[in-house]
């Protein structure tokens, strides 16, 4: 084997393909791997070319604002993987940025395998997207087996590797974390993640904070964590929650969920995340905002579920609470979250309900990362549990 490159655009993208990197690893000493990504990557050992952080963007408006750069990116992306002759590319996550990818190394190289790592949500929005990729690259990898159906009929390889959080150590020490900060069983902790985009900070983390500011005011005993994701903790506005005292703003993943484990509740931004959250035990309040052009297209045009939380999705109920656009409003957001503060019995409810969905969503057996691996190096992955 002459090499595989990943191509990871985002965060969250770049982590799992760093845990894809380890999987190889553990089954092929000797295998040579390059790519793009960010921090995560280069802890493995594997320096990006190109700086990836102006791909980390939600949004049409967002998108156009830096769609030279994008192009750039790409052109930049596939002249650095054709200079190191890989068998392989894996195109991790992220649509927009990895077809322009896939389309221009299909293009100048078509002898290399080009495999699309979680493919594009088509159950949610545009399913015609599926026959696009299907055109330009070889396999696409999918984390539901529900999208399958869409690309039956279409000359590209299939293979479900399940939701990569499940793979994951989510784990977190619940009595270590309250005895760090002198809180005892009784007094109540909420846990706000504001997000991992730049977007996220100026639309959604705003409205999280002002509703932790609101709940605290309510009730001056309760105790606040704020854990934005690793890099974002700059762009974060605490707001009068700087002038608060309990608070505890959190930049190590490992105590982001020891905070996560040990919360009576938490208000979390959409995304990875609220899977994290269900199956670290706690119960999440969603929010999210999308610029509003790109709300009004996705809302008239593209966008189907009920839902936007996988959970939810999953279960086809709104397990848990969702204020997205409009209701993405802090008083809302207080309002619920303190009525769950105020029922053990409905946070509890809530959990058992979140556990539910993380068996309908497949939860259990091999890591997606390992999965992706032995499609790779050509093993027969075994396919994620199915809900019985």
């Amino acid at each position: 084997m002459s090499g595989i490159y990943l191509v990871a655009a985002e965060p969250s993208g770049d982590a799992f393909a760093a845990e894809i990197v380890d999987a190889l690893r553990a089954r092929s000493g000797e295998i040579v791997i390059h790519g793009v990504g960010g921090s995560e990557l280069a802890s493995r050992g594997i320096e990006s070319p190109i700086d990836i952080s102006p791909l980390s963007i939600v949004g049409l408006l967002d998108g156009l604002k830096v769609y030279r750069e994008v192009i750039a990116l790409a052109d930049a992306a596939v002249d650095d993987i054709i200079a190191h002759e890989p068998e392989q590319v894996l195109l991790v996550d992220s649509w927009g940025f990895m077809i322009r990818v896939a389309e221009r190394l299909r293009a100048r190289r078509p002898d290399i395998r080009i495999v699309k790592v979680i493919g594009p949500q088509v159950w949610a929005t545009r399913p015609g997207r599926a026959v696009k990729l299907a055109r330009t690259v070889d396999a696409v990898l999918c984390i539901h087996d529900f999208e399958r159906p869409f690309y039956e009929g279409l000359d590209v390889e299939t293979a479900i590797i399940g939701n990569p959080a499940f793979g994951r150590d989510i784990s977190g020490d619940a009595e270590a974390y309250r005895a760090s900060r002198g809180l005892d069983a009784g007094t109540p902790l909420v846990t706000v993640l504001p997000g991992s985009r730049s977007s996220e900070m100026r639309r959604v983390a705003p409205a999280l904070i002002e509703a932790a500011a609101l709940l605290s005011d309510a009730r001056p005993d309760l105790a606040l964590a704020i854990a934005p994701s690793p890099g974002m903790a700059g762009e974060l506005d605490l707001g009068r929650l700087e002038r608060a005292g309990n608070v505890d703003l959190i930049t190590v993943e490992g105590r982001r969920h020891d905070a996560i484990a040990a919360s009576d509740l938490v208000l979390a931004c959409s995304g990875t995340v609220t899977t994290e959250v269900a199956m670290l035990g706690a119960p999440v309040i969603v929010a999210y905002k999308l610029g509003w052009v790109t709300w009004a297209i996705a809302r008239s045009f593209l966008y189907k579920p009920e839902h936007i939380t996988l959970m939810n999705i999953a279960a086809g109920n709104e397990i848990a609470p969702e204020f997205v656009q409009t209701r993405c409003r802090p008083e809302l957001i207080a309002e619920a979250a303190s009525a769950l503060l105020a029922s053990p019995e409905r946070r509890l409810r809530q959990v058992a309900g979140q556990n539910a969905a993380l068996q309908m969503m497949g939860i259990g057996g091999e890591p997606a990362a390992a999965r992706v691996a032995d499609h790779v190096l050509g093993a027969r992955p075994t396919p994620p549990p199915q809900p019985g």
